[in-house]
């Protein structure tokens, strides 16, 4: 017997997530890919499965432990490789009886027989000798998502005639407990959808055929000097896990363990952050009205009942501070409506708002930034925009006046953490870059820009700024801001008041470039003023702080020569 030592594999670019609950004992015997925890994000919940399958000896980690990609879960005791040949060993009795049945048996017989195996023996080197030749259509299933209930697809990552690699996440599956990507067992084309988003899928259900050359094929071409034995080993080890150790000692423990509790919960549609954040409220989700896809409750479902439950008042009592709820209005009493489901980016991005807005007192300071000579300098880079193959806006060169400034106005490049009792201080600098797409707003960070020169800024912001259209954007691409910049651009305005994207301490609001006329002491001449418009947080930022991040601002984009002192 040996012991191994189970880890997290990525969890998507999350830097920490929550262990919200523990699937095994010590002592529980378990099978790969069984769950052995529950992490929670902010972003997903997720099972961490076992890679191995033995004995849990040790485990490493708590209920309410912060857990990131590589810590340790569990120790596992496995069976060394001399265990693994009892199923040949059970064979051996089989086949000394075939033999003694092929003595028993005539000459013609002995014949028949070897014919047939000289026939079966072939027939795998046949079949291998194809396989890497041509390429076969293969049907992808779902795979142990462990549990035996449909669950809901809520995404195809992509479609007929696509080339994936094996990995790449084909399909997004959610249930109550969390959800999960099902990816490529193999790399080929997507020849044909089998599935649509909104379909009940269970562990076996086939997804789509995929033209290519599978991890059975390849293996197949491998085993040909003992054709025999292999069939045992893949039929052998799979009944076991699940009558012995997915129905054994463990088992019957957890079901009991997860159902007990939500028993009066149990037809109730809702995820497990939902749920967390229900108990946190002391919310029955009983009493909370779903507006998701067949009735889900969201987060918004239950701060909006939250809401409601605090703005009703006992007849005759004293309001509080509580925010009264708007009321609904039966907009159709007076015309023709239409009612649309809103995008869950939308949601998101108008839940985020919404508690930023709540919990931080803004300040927003305006001021204009001269940038004739700038324009002026960007003009005469076009050709040499055009050589490198890229495109030089404007906002290269504002991301580096923000990166210096932050680097010399060190309170903005800061957070609140500890309930407002500390200051976490940044010794890096990523700035956020907001960016409209048809799904909504998003925001990609830009790392390192204070390394980074104008023209690896101009290419990153030309690519982060396509894969947000596209929606190519992963989590990690957008986490770890200090600083964003909210660009209007062309569509145009001459200012506005943009909402600090906690926990951020600091945005600022960039308006449409005019020409304006400014008195430079003698005479009014035409310059190229830029609106801008900072808000900060005030608990953080005061006014003379914001005074002299936004007068460096203006100074360095009025000059850009300065960016390199």
């Amino acid at each position: 017997m040996s012991k191994q030592q189970v880890t997290v594999p990525d969890i998507g670019g999350a830097e920490g997530a929550e262990v919200i609950e523990v699937l095994v004992a010590v002592g529980d015997e378990v099978a790969v890919d069984q769950g052995l925890i529950v992490l929670e994000s902010d972003k997903a919940s997720m099972e961490i499965p076992s890679t191995v399958a033995g004995t849990v000896v040790e485990l490493l980690v708590e209920i309410g432990q912060q857990l990131a990609e590589g810590a340790p879960v569990a120790v596992i005791e496995v069976a060394q490789e001399g265990d693994a040949t009892a199923p040949e060993t059970d064979a051996t009795p089989e086949a000394e009886e075939a033999e003694e049945a092929e003595e028993e048996e005539p000459a013609d017989a002995d014949e028949a027989g070897a014919g047939s195996a000289a026939e079966a023996a072939t027939e795998p080197a046949a079949e291998s000798a194809q396989a890497p030749d041509t390429a076969s259509e293969q049907t992808v299933s779902v795979p142990d998502i462990g549990t035996d209930e449909a669950v809901e697809l809520i995404e195809i990552c992509v479609a007929v005639g696509d080339t994936v690699a094996e990995g790449d996440s084909l399909v997004a599956l959610e249930s109550d407990k969390a959800s999960m990507e099902v990816p490529a067992p193999f790399a080929g084309e997507v020849v044909e959808l089998l599935v649509k988003t909104g379909d009940q899928v269970k562990q076996g259900d086939k997804l789509m055929v995929v033209r290519g050359d599978s991890p059975a094929e390849k293996k197949a071409a491998e085993p040909e000097s003992a054709p025999t034995p292999a069939p045992p080993t893949p039929s052998e080890p799979e009944p076991e896990p699940e009558p012995e150790t997915g129905a054994g000692d463990s088992s019957p423990e957890l079901p009991a363990a997860k159902e007990s509790p939500p028993a009066e919960t149990s037809g109730i549609y809702a995820g497990p952050a939902v749920r967390k954040l229900a108990r946190e409220f002391g919310v029955s989700l009983q009493q909370v009205s779903g507006s998701g896809p067949r009735g889900r409750i969201l987060k918004e479902d239950l701060q909006q009942y939250v809401q409601k439950a605090l703005g009703k008042k006992p007849a005759g009592a004293v309001s509080g501070a509580g925010i009264p709820a708007i009321p609904e209005i039966d907009f159709a009493r007076f015309g023709p409506v239409e009612v649309t489901d809103r995008g869950k980016l939308d949601k998101l991005t108008a839940a985020n708002m919404h508690r930023s807005w709540l919990n931080v007192p803004h300040v927003t300071q305006f001021d204009e930034a001269d940038i004739t000579a700038l324009e002026e300098f960007r003009a005469g880079l076009k050709s040499e925009a055009e050589r490198r193959g890229t495109r030089l806006t404007p906002m290269p060169f504002i991301l580096k006046a923000c990166a210096v400034a932050l680097r010399d106005n060190p309170k903005f490049n800061s957070s609140l953490a500890a309930g407002g009792e500390q200051l976490v201080q940044k010794g890096y600098i990523h700035i956020g870059m907001a960016v409209d797409t048809p799904a909504g707003l998003v925001v990609p960070v830009i790392r390192d820009v204070d390394k980074k020169t104008i023209w690896e800024l101009a290419g990153e912001v030309l690519e982060l700024a396509g894969k947000a259209r596209e929606r190519k954007l992963s989590p990690g691409d957008m986490q770890g801001g200090c600083f964003t910049v909210s660009s209007l651009g062309n569509i145009g305005g001459n200012g506005f008041t943009p909402i600090v994207n906690t926990p951020e301490v600091g945005i600022l609001g960039v308006s449409k470039a005019a020409i304006k006329p400014v008195w430079d002491g003698r005479e009014f001449a035409p310059r190229n003023m830029l609106p801008l418009a900072l808000s900060y947080d005030h608990r953080v930022i005061n006014g003379g702080d914001g005074g002299r991040f936004m007068t460096q601002l203006v100074t360095l984009l009025g000059d850009i020569r300065q960016l390199l002192m």
